[in-house]
């Protein structure tokens, strides 16, 4: 005898409750990083961290615009799509981080240079993995819809 059990994921209401936990997140961060002191009160931030405000405000923009739509409308094609701009956008900020490299940690013992380029290092791989499965979704949602 053979069981089928099948998998519903969240209820609309949960996905809606989670988009909308996302936006205040994103926005929240927004307004902390952006009004005064803003990024300036974390002390081991330099000055050239306004050479990556911008992309990392696009990526915690692109998020806010992303889960707004998935609140209203939240197919997984546009689910997929979404989070393959976003996370792009993402990969970005990241990049332009890693260039910049905004951090002054001398003044610690630990070698926190290092476990923040190791860390921005594997944000880069996985926001280059997420993206491809994004990218998989969204052909596969495509298939599933074009076949119904």
């Amino acid at each position: 005898m053979t069981t089928h059990v099948s998998h519903t994921g969240p209820s609309v209401a949960g996905r809606r409750a989670g988009y909308t936990v996302a936006m205040t997140v994103n926005l929240i961060l927004l307004f902390l990083v952006n009004v005064t002191p803003g990024w300036q009160a974390v002390p081991f931030l330099t000055e050239s961290t306004t050479d990556v405000l911008l992309l990392v405000n696009l990526s915690m923009a692109a998020a806010v615009v992303a889960n707004a739509v998935y609140s209203v409308f939240d197919p997984p094609w546009v689910r997929a799509l979404g989070d393959a701009l976003t996370t792009s956008v993402g990969l970005a900020s990241l990049v332009r981080i890693w260039q910049v490299f905004p951090f002054d940690f001398d003044t610690t013992a630990m070698p926190w240079d290092l476990v923040a380029r190791w860390v921005i290092g594997v944000g880069i791989f996985g926001c280059i993995v997420a993206i491809i499965v994004a990218l998989v979704r969204f052909v596969r949602a495509l298939v599933a819809q074009a076949g119904r």
